[in-house]
């Protein structure tokens, strides 16, 4: 299992790496392992502000459909558009160009209540 110890991490399987006040958030190694071969990412949010949380997308895999969350409150300002036809990066590249949105945070102290990467292991 990857788990890259340079990003931080939710309860609900996503990784977040943070660049100043903008987070780049995707899935991790985990949660597409779980899901299965991914054949659709669904995010109709950008440019709302959402609170930590809350739902900002879908993603579908074979058999079945798993929401997203924010981890940190702010403005999606980005959506991963290559997933809309290679939406089985998510899978090969979770970390990498399977990113799915970047979130102008409106509480960059959020960031501190995220899991780090042993933090993250140990829930697995």
């Amino acid at each position: 299992m990857n788990i890259p110890s340079n990003l931080k991490y939710t309860k609900d399987h996503e990784w977040v790496k943070v660049e100043g006040d903008i987070a780049t958030v995707g899935i991790t190694d985990y949660a597409q392992d779980q899901l299965g071969d991914i054949v659709f990412v669904d995010i109709q949010t950008q440019g709302e502000n959402l609170a930590k949380e809350e739902v900002f997308g879908a993603i579908e895999a074979v058999k079945t459909v798993a929401d997203a969350f924010m981890p940190v409150s702010g403005e999606i300002i980005e959506v991963n558009a290559a997933l809309e036809e290679a939406p089985q990066t998510v899978n090969s590249d979770p970390y990498g160009e399977g990113w799915m949105i970047k979130i102008r945070m409106s509480n960059p102290a959020e960031v501190e209540e995220l899991m780090d990467a042993d933090a993250y292991a140990a829930i697995l």
